[in-house]
C-alpha cells in the first residue's frame, strides 16, 4: 500500500481571518460563558502579514481540559465537534468547527503551553524579520509532500524554537 501524500497550501495573509475567528468566537462564548478563562486567536492566521493555511486556530483555556464534560457539550451545540484527545501532550484536546476551517485547541488552566503559543504569536506579530524568517521556511517545507499535515507542523519545530529562544532572550533583557 502507498504511503498517503499531502500538500500543504499555503494562502496569502487575508484580513477576513479576523472575522472568522470573531465568529467562532462568539459561538464559544455563547457556549461556554464563565466557564473560559481565556480565549486567543493564535498560529499564522493571527498574525497580520503572514502568509498561512487558511484555518483558524484558537487557543481555549478552562479549569481543566480532561473535565470534557464542562465543555464539550457545549461546544458541540454551536458546531464543534472532538476530533483529538492526547492525554500525553498537556491534555490538549482539538475541536473542529462545522463550518468555518478551525481547530480549537483547548488547554487547562497554568499549562505552558498557552504561554509558548502566546509568545510565539506576539514575536511574529511585533518582530518582522521573525516573521519573514518562520515565513520563508513554512514556504520551504509547504513544497514537500508530508504524510499528514501533523509532520509538516512537526517539521517546523527548530525554526520556533529559534525564534521563542530570540523571544525569551528579548524579554530577559528588558
Amino acid at each position: 500500500m502507498a504511503a498517503l501524500s499531502v500538500r500543504i497550501h499555503l494562502a496569502e495573509y487575508d484580513p477576513r481571518w479576523n472575522s472568522d475567528y470573531s465568529q467562532l468566537a462568539h459561538r464559544v462564548q455563547t457556549a461556554l460563558a464563565d466557564r473560559i478563562i481565556a480565549l486567543e486567536h493564535v498560529g499564522s492566521t493571527s498574525v497580520p502579514g503572514l502568509a498561512a493555511k487558511p484555518v483558524i486556530d484558537m487557543l481555549l483555556t478552562v479549569r481543566d481540559s480532561r473535565e470534557e464534560t464542562t465543555y464539550v457539550p457545549g461546544l458541540s451545540k454551536q458546531g464543534f465537534t472532538l476530533k483529538i484527545r492526547e492525554p500525553d501532550w498537556f491534555e490538549h484536546r482539538v475541536l473542529k468547527s462545522s463550518d468555518i476551517e478551525a481547530n480549537l485547541h483547548v488547554f487547562s488552566a497554568g499549562c505552558e503551553e498557552i504561554d509558548r503559543m502566546l509568545m510565539f504569536r506576539d514575536r511574529l506579530r511585533t518582530h518582522e524579520a521573525d516573521r519573514e524568517r518562520y515565513e520563508q521556511a513554512k514556504r520551504e517545507l509547504a513544497t514537500r509532500e508530508w504524510s499528514s499535515v501533523q509532520e509538516y507542523a512537526d517539521a517546523k519545530t527548530d525554526i520556533v524554537r529559534s525564534i521563542l529562544a530570540c523571544s525569551s532572550f528579548s524579554s530577559r533583557k528588558a
